[in-house]
């Protein structure tokens, strides 16, 4: 008590300002993953075939067209594509002359060295926001409960209304950590399940490719 005495402010003062730039820092954090989530989704909708019919198609389309050595129509069809397979097939017409396995292991290295980087970096930040929006609530719910306390420390006789403003920062700011959350913990396995599906469909591209030289 003869500590407490000595502090030469009341703490809850400083609450409200700290408490409004948590708030900015939450909002904050909330649109960059949300950002992130919307690039690496839409990202992943430009690389990917809507279906795999489609691209079995593409492929037996471009099989022919190799078959029949008419590799300026493979390069017309595919340089104005911008998904991940015509891309790759590119490169492929660039080194057929590599062995089947030193083509396979450059077609892989290409995809995930110019793709799933970019994935993988939009992801990372999206995970990093997981993590830190609700440590930033924990933050706001020990800032609001040092308040209540400063303020019970500091008079003999508190109303509770005193109290309001610095247990709802810690309630709200929890509230809105977890509100962050729990939804990008759906969008990044809704992203995951759709890279995987990516990854999937580019490996049957690359084996098929890598088949033209037989």
């Amino acid at each position: 008590m003869l500590f407490a005495q000595k502090i030469p402010f009341d703490i809850s003062s400083m609450t409200g300002t700290v408490g409004n730039l948590t708030y900015l820092a939450l909002a904050a954090i909330a649109l960059w993953g949300s950002y992130c989530v919307l690039i690496a989704w839409r990202r992943i909708g430009q690389l990917n075939f809507k279906r795999e019919s489609q691209q079995y198609d593409f492929l037996a389309a471009m099989h022919q067209c190799y078959l029949a050595g008419d590799m300026e129509a493979i390069r017309n069809e595919c340089q104005g594509d911008k998904r991940a397979v015509p891309q790759l097939v590119l490169i492929a017409l660039k080194n057929m002359s590599l062995p089947a396995t030193k083509l396979h292991d450059l077609l892989i290295e290409r995809f995930q060295r110019d793709v799933l980087v970019e994935i993988d970096y939009r992801t990372t930040w999206v995970h990093t926001v997981i993590k830190s929006a609700p440590m930033l609530g924990l933050f706001g719910t020990v800032l609001g409960m040092m308040g209540a306390f400063s303020k019970l420390g500091a008079q003999t006789r508190v109303e509770p209304t005193m109290l309001a403003s610095d247990i709802m920062l810690a309630l709200i700011t929890t509230a809105i950590g977890l509100t962050i959350a729990v939804p990008l913990i759906f969008a990044t396995a809704s992203l995951s399940i759709r890279t995987a599906k990516l990854e999937d469909y580019v490996s049957s591209a690359i084996l098929n490719i890598v088949e033209w030289k037989k």
